[in-house]
Order: structure tokens, then sequence, then C-alpha cells
């Protein structure tokens, strides 16, 4: 006997409010849409930050090592040879990791490009005056 008034009540409830909600396929769109304009957003400030950041012959990168996680997608993007990975101990004694890599920039090598900069997911790699 509960079980019917609940369900009663349920579709009632549903009954009531079936025209303020919202139907399977306009969540759908809804979230694509939403996730569209995310994206142009991110883009329209990613164009930004790389039109702020310094860059070319009189700039040269540089990575912060505590902020550095070692995921190597710098040295991805990095055209010119200019990064390479050195070991460190960890800072921690409750992690125990066998490896926990930086990146190091090579002055000599960096042409001041900055994609580097852009590819760091952790805001580790700044661009400084040579």
């Amino acid at each position: 006997m509960f079980w019917l008034y609940g369900a009663l009540l349920s579709f009632k409830a549903i009954s009531i409010f079936g025209d303020t909600m919202t139907a399977g396929d306009d969540l759908k769109n809804r979230r694509q849409q939403e996730a569209v304009r995310i994206r142009q957003a991110l883009e329209h400030q990613r164009i930004q930050r790389h039109d702020e950041l310094k860059g070319g012959e009189t700039a040269v990168a540089y990575v912060e090592e505590r902020l550095c996680i070692g995921c190597d997608q710098c040295d991805i993007v990095c055209d010119d040879d200019a990064i390479e990975f050195y070991k460190t101990p960890m800072k921690s004694p409750l992690l125990q990791v066998e490896s926990n890599k930086k990146a190091r920039i090579i002055r000599d090598n960096c042409t001041g490009c900055r994609l580097c900069v852009l590819a760091c997911p952790t805001d580790a790699i700044k661009m400084i005056d040579r």
C-alpha cells in the first residue's frame, strides 16, 4: 500500500513539474552548446596569453623546479632540442617514486619560440630576458 502511495506522489510530481524539466535531447543539446562555448573561450584565452608572452631572440624559457611535474609536454613541442630532463630526489618522504624527473632549459639552444610555455600544464615554464 505504501509503495502505491509513493508511486502516486512521484507521478503527481512529474506531472506537475513535467513542463519545467529538461528532456534528454534538450539536455544533450545544451551540454554540446556549452562545450563549444567553453572550447571557444579557452582558445581565446590561449591566443591572448600567447600574444602577451615575451618571446623571440631576447627571451629564453626558464623552468620553476617546484612546479615541474616531469610530464614531457615541453619536450614534445620543442623543436630546438632546448629541453633536457634530470632526476631529483623526492621532497616528500611519503612518496616512494623511483624517478622524479624535472625539465631544464638549455639556454644556448632556446630560440624563445614560447611553445614550451603554452604546452606546460602546470605553468612551470616562464619566459625571461636573456
